[in-house]
């Protein structure tokens, strides 16, 4: 069943969708409607426009028709108001049990939003603040309550039980396509590139005299640290695992067929000098299961994990006074 009424109060401006006419959230003046009621709490329709707003832009771009965008934004209306609710719930079970945190940690986090999303730069963290119609203190709060409900989610997590061999092995034998693996190999590599008019020439002559270090006893990952010009020289050149489609077709071909433990000749691409070297190989295959035994079990533990939670909200929301208008 569709339900469109609390979201038309939501829309109001106007943009194109593959040549038809759509509604946007984010323009419209805030809303002081009431979308639901738990407990003490007034979840508003200016709550949900905040919430909403940054995921909107993907629902536009997604949707191919009006009938299509408007289930998107319908489904997203439920959604997002479910997962208020839930949240309230949750933090309300956090304190009815007594449990704590130190105040540091949601500093923490808020320092290192601050820092990481917005290069420490205070005053586009506020003018962001100011874009999405919230304060510093409204969100110190909000973030305090995405770390309980994420603590309490993991707390969930931590509570299931270890999971049975039997039960990893079933689910091995039932699933063994998705463990299947590509060839792939292990690599480092030294990129050179000119420097200024430096010549193809004394280029390769680098490159021979790094492959004469290398035979001559040099680690490939010291030498990759000296020499070479790429963004993984400080790691030694290590671009970890990768199969054929990871790589250009020239130095693909070369590498896959470099022997384990072994470096190729210079590769010239381009105006740029590879050396490549192959630590390990792995077959195409199904992976033994002894390969994948803690994958599946996280795979095992992640299903228990919802499915205890999904009883948990249940409970919390059969327990609370929840109305929606």
């Amino acid at each position: 069943m569709k339900y469109f009424a609390p979201i038309t109060l939501l829309l109001l401006s106007i943009t194109a969708l593959h040549g038809q006419t759509v509604h946007k959230i984010w323009d419209y003046p805030i809303i002081q409607g009431v979308a639901a009621q738990v407990e003490g709490r007034i979840i508003t329709f200016e709550e949900l426009r905040r919430e909403m707003s940054p995921l909107l832009p993907r629902i536009e771009q997604e949707s191919r028709t009006m009938e299509e965008f408007d289930q998107k934004m319908s489904d997203l209306y439920l959604e997002t108001l479910q997962s208020l609710i839930d949240r309230f719930l949750i933090v309300q079970e956090f304190a009815e049990k007594k449990y704590n945190f130190p105040g540091s940690v949601v500093e923490n986090e808020y320092d290192r939003i601050l820092i990481e999303d917005f290069n420490n730069d205070r005053a586009a963290f506020h003018k962001h603040l100011q874009s999405i119609g919230k304060n510093a203190r409204e969100f110190r709060s909000e973030l305090r309550e995405r770390i309980v409900v994420s603590a309490m989610r993991s707390q969930m997590r931590k509570s299931i039980s270890e999971i049975s061999p039997e039960r990893i092995g079933k689910y091995y034998e039932d699933n063994k396509l998705q463990f299947f693996q590509e060839e792939s190999i292990h690599l480092r590599l030294i990129m050179l590139k000119p420097i200024g008019d430096e010549s193809p020439d004394l280029m390769r002559q680098q490159a021979e005299r790094i492959i004469a270090e290398i035979d001559a006893g040099k680690s490939f990952e010291e030498a990759a640290k000296t020499y070479s010009q790429d963004t993984r020289r400080s790691r030694g050149g290590d671009w970890g695992w990768v199969v054929r489609k990871d790589l250009n077709e020239r130095l693909a071909d070369t590498a896959f067929a470099i022997p384990e433990g072994k470096h190729s000749e210079p590769i010239v691409v381009g105006n740029q000098i590879y050396i490549m070297f192959v630590e390990e190989r792995r077959a195409e295959g199904i992976q033994p299961i002894e390969d994948v035994r803690e994958q599946i079990e996280d795979i095992l533990v992640g299903q228990l994990s919802r499915q205890e939670q999904q009883v948990w909200i249940e409970r919390l929301r059969q327990n609370a006074f929840i109305r929606y208008y």
